[in-house]
């Protein structure tokens, strides 16, 4: 109830123009990267669902500037905190299998250039998150024979492409060890392009050998 009063004295504050600048706006915008933190590590919410459901929660029908929703950076900072806060032990744990299974599918993939992104590689992964994994081949052909001959059963969908918004790429998804695990086949030449996003930004990810150096500098890579 709380929240919620804080948040309508803000929206008052937003709808009649009478905006304090930049100490209304942040805290409605923290407000909201708070709640859709919670939503991610508790429910396993994406970012972009995250996000509206806890504007909604909070502004209800209420339409405000878009300058006063988080960006994903503070939302994950928001989940870091979450999750030392509440989840301790069991998320690092839970981190750590994670990031095992993503190097054991890696090395099986090898000949594709895997790499590893999303939570499992920026330490925000829960007991909801898969194994994302980027594979650079000639053909996303390959990779689904590859997948036939070693017998193992897949579903094809969609991702949106890094640097093109306009397309999306052929992604393979299976289960590995109980874990589900998706592969976005991506060009070879997207690989010499550049690890930058369509806004510019740098793409998080990791091959093979940064993961094991991830695992070797927490100790844990036995």
């Amino acid at each position: 109830m709380l929240l919620l009063a804080r948040a309508h004295f803000l929206i008052l504050a937003l709808l009649s123009m009478n905006i304090n600048y930049p100490s209304d706006a942040e805290l409605l915008r923290a407000e909201i990267a708070a709640a859709a933190a919670r939503m991610i590590a508790e429910d396993g919410a994406d970012y972009g669902t995250a996000k509206r459901k806890a504007a909604r929660l909070i502004l209800g029908n209420q339409r405000v500037r878009g300058d006063v929703l988080p960006d994903n950076a503070q939302i994950e900072a928001e989940v870091r905190e979450y999750q030392a806060l509440f989840q301790g032990d069991e998320q690092s744990q839970r981190l750590l299998h994670l990031r095992r299974l993503a190097l054991e599918v890696m090395e099986k993939f090898e000949d594709f250039a895997p790499y590893v992104t999303g939570a499992v590689l920026n330490g925000t992964a829960s007991e909801h998150s898969d194994i994302h994994l980027q594979l650079f081949a000639e053909s996303s052909k390959d990779v689904a024979v590859f997948l036939l001959n070693t017998g193992m059963d897949y579903e094809v969908s969609e991702t949106p492409h890094f640097r093109r918004p306009d397309r999306s790429v052929e992604t393979l998804s299976f289960f590995w060890k109980h874990e589900i695990v998706h592969l976005a086949i991506y060009e070879q030449d997207d690989l010499r392009g550049g690890a930058r996003s369509s806004s510019g930004k740098r793409i998080e990810r990791a091959d093979i050998a940064a993961l094991r150096n991830l695992l070797a500098e927490t100790g844990s890579d036995d």
